[in-house]
């Protein structure tokens, strides 16, 4: 077993790798140093909000943080509430409290059982993994660790091509969204706002800004120009396992026909239960992304992820009514294209955006990016892993979707992977595509903390 383990990241993956790892009954006790990066965890970005608006996109009953106690959360929740029900969607931030409040009980754990935890509030400048151990160097001090695991969530925003240095110099465009949502407000209030994306980071805006702002305006502006798709007012179990479906699928590894089974599948199941069979499909996912040969996967990152997104990552049915309220009192307004530009124009911002060939120009006072995560380590000012990439420590997928790995998470290097470095998360999309949820992630941690242990 790997003694002494070094995680990396203060988000929800680090604090389910810890706790999982704290549960466990090795027979020797744990020598953990989590490198939690500073304030925030283990919220990290996607549960540090202090909005009730915004609210999580998965029912209460599917949110525990452990693979092996599934109400976790819900009981959590039950406790304070007991009217609170498995099908609701609550805010983030209570999920959140349900965090730090596991996190506390693993530490008070740990303690009584001998383990020793080392909390570390800064982030980790480099990684020099050898064959005996890995060196963990933050600042002037060098740590030793048996095995260390990358669990780092969301990679740094960065700006969109096309955005000029004296249009981010302005204050004018916002990268990272969240940030100006914990700055103080803006006074006075943009009469005006384009948003460039329409997933659910666009979605958490328009519900927090419209509400701070009720005299503005805004503009969403995407491929497509279509918001995400909402959930039912009651759950719905799937109609059967998909397991044929999932056979169909394997025996022909193509964009193009799986496009063509989902939705003979959907028709045959009836359009309204589309989301069933979408969420069947659910436990297959990496196992399908598995087989797709990379011109496969290639082809459904240009015509298909924009859909799929869209169908499975979906909104709570109270934040779609918000949104139709929204644009039927002419408050929002989503446009159809590709954003090609952004310049400064007479006290404003100017967005040319082209659809079917043809530009269109936008005027704003603000202009938000809202283009969600960011995973390609290859463009990445994430100081840790530019480092890990420039010593050819590991390698990035080719596709832009995180580092390659084993399914087991297992970094990769040259044509072996590291028996003691390892990711979680979101990193691993290139690996196993769904892996940003905290259903994916608690499952993740639980084999994760196994091999660790068994090492």
């Amino acid at each position: 077993m790997f003694r002494r383990v070094a995680i990396i990241g203060g988000g929800a993956a680090a604090a389910s790798l810890l706790t999982e790892l704290l549960e466990r009954q090795p027979p020797q006790p744990l020598h953990l140093d989590w490198y939690s990066g500073g304030a925030g965890a283990p919220r990290g970005v996607a549960y540090g909000t202090s909005s009730d608006r915004h609210l999580l996109n998965v029912r209460a009953a599917s949110m525990s943080m452990f693979a092996g106690k599934p109400r976790g959360f819900l009981d959590f929740m039950q406790q304070q509430d007991p009217g609170i029900a498995g099908t609701d969607f609550l805010p983030r931030r209570r999920y959140g409290d349900y965090l730090e409040a596991e996190v506390a009980r693993a530490l008070q754990q740990a303690k009584a059982q001998g383990h020793d935890v080392n909390i570390i509030p800064f982030p980790v400048d480099a990684l020099v993994p050898e064959d005996g151990g890995i060196n963990v160097i933050h600042g002037e001090e060098t740590l030793r660790a048996d095995a260390a695991v990358l669990a780092l969530g969301a990679l740094p925003p960065r700006p969109l091509a096309g955005i000029p240095a004296y249009v981010l110099a302005s204050g004018r465009y916002v990268v990272d969204p969240w940030q100006m949502l914990a700055r103080a407000e803006t006074s006075p209030p943009p009469r005006r706002v384009a948003l460039i994306g329409l997933g659910l980071t666009a979605v958490d805006m328009l519900l927090e800004l419209s509400s701070r702002w009720p005299q503005t305006e805004f503009m969403a502006i995407s491929r497509h120009g279509l918001l995400p798709e909402a959930h039912l007012n009651t759950a719905a179990a799937p109609v059967d396992d998909g397991s044929a479906l999932v056979e169909a699928m394997h025996e022909t590894p193509q964009i193009r026909q799986w496009m063509h089974l989902l939705r003979e599948t959907i028709a045959q199941n009836g359009h309204q239960e589309w989301r069933s069979v979408v969420d069947s499909l659910r436990p297959h996912l990496p196992g399908l992304w598995k087989a797709l040969p990379r011109e496969q996967r290639s082809r459904f990152l240009r015509h298909a992820r924009w859909a799929w997104e869209r169908a499975r990552h979906r909104m709570p049915p109270q934040v779609a009514e918000a949104m139709a309220a929204l644009e039927q009192a002419g408050r929002l307004h989503r446009v159809q294209g590709r954003m090609h530009s952004v310049a400064s124009r007479g006290g404003q911002l100017e967005i040319t955006s082209r659809h079917a060939g043809t530009p269109q120009v936008l005027q704003a006072d603000l202009v938000i990016q809202t283009v969600g995560l960011d995973t390609d380590v290859r463009r990445t000012d994430h100081r840790l892993v530019s480092q890990l990439l420039t010593n050819a420590h590991i390698e990035a997928d080719p596709l832009g979707l995180g580092v390659l790995a084993d399914d087991a998470g297992r970094l990769r290097r040259g044509d072996t992977h590291w028996p003691h470095l390892f990711a979680i998360g979101s990193l691993l999309r290139g690996t196993l595509w769904e892996s940003t949820a905290m259903p994916e992630i608690r499952q993740q941690a639980r084999a994760l903390a196994d091999r660790l242990l068994q090492a």
